[in-house]
């Protein structure tokens, strides 16, 4: 079992930027990659951007080049940094974590983006 947690949401103006925190617990050792999906009201799930346990990174061409996630394995922590967020970014973001034939999904964090 592996538990998420996740933190740094809030409200903040178009252009500006926030941190998400993900930290993980449990049987982290499992865990092939994790990442960040998003679900705005009235729309689908979508993968924001993930990191494999190799450090490879993907993103979706909608944040390519404002969001950069990154790890810390110290700390069993995943980040997402979001920069020139816009109105569109607005969503419940969901921290989430791959291993095999199995998904872990943490409560999410809301992000609200002011025009």
């Amino acid at each position: 079992q592996v538990q998420l947690v996740e933190s740094g949401g809030g409200l903040v103006q178009a252009g500006g930027s926030l941190r998400l925190s993900c930290a993980a617990s449990g049987s982290i050792f499992s865990i092939n990659a994790m990442g960040w999906y998003r679900q705005a009201p009235g729309k689908q799930r979508e993968l924001v951007a993930d990191i494999t346990s190799g450090g490879m990174t993907d993103y979706a061409d909608s944040v390519k080049g404002r969001f950069t996630i990154f790890r810390d394995n110290a700390k069993n922590t995943v980040y997402l940094q979001m920069n020139s967020l816009k109105p569109e970014d607005t969503a419940v973001y969901y921290c989430n974590a791959v291993e095999i034939g199995y998904r872990y999904w943490g409560q999410g964090t809301q992000v609200t983006v002011s025009s």
